[in-house]
């Protein structure tokens, strides 16, 4: 299972690639059938997030998701909408041997994306954020930080 943290600062060049950072590299998992120990997969799948930013995943993780929404049953109209709304803001790509992932035009600009970006782990996913953007959804009051915590973590 992959585990991702920190936050990057990352560049995006002209051509839409982003170059993902080596402490997320190093948690990708292992290629099937890779030529060298330890060389990540190159798999991977692109979600619009339910917030203005995009998320990464490792294809094993994305299919855990992917098998809970599959198996929602159809005959109801919400889980249609649902399906239909997850499924279009996805895209499948991959990681160049450079270490880069090429972000869709509409990827970019839903995410208001340009030439910078943060990328930040977030356990078994990474987010892709415009800087100015990820900084609005931060929580900068410790207080506030505690009592989320204490509200969604306290048993």
């Amino acid at each position: 299972m992959s585990f991702f943290t920190s936050e990057f600062e990352c560049k995006i060049d002209a051509k839409g690639r982003l170059v993902l950072p080596a402490r997320i590299k190093v948690n990708l998992p292992e290629a099937p059938g890779a030529s060298a120990p330890g060389q990540p997969a190159n798999e991977l799948v692109l979600r619009m997030g339910f917030e203005p930013n995009l998320i990464l995943y490792p294809m094993g993780e994305f299919k855990k998701i992917q098998s809970k929404i599959s198996s929602l049953n159809e005959f109801l109209p919400e889980n249609r909408a649902l399906k239909r709304n997850f499924f279009r803001s996805i895209a499948q790509i991959e990681m160049d041997s450079a270490g880069r992932i090429l972000i869709p035009k509409t990827f970019m600009k839903f995410a208001s994306l340009e030439k910078e970006a943060m990328v930040v782990g977030v356990g078994s996913s990474i987010e892709i954020w415009d800087p100015g953007v990820y900084q609005k959804h931060l929580i900068n009051n410790p207080e506030e930080y505690s009592q989320l915590a204490q509200k969604l973590l306290d048993e």
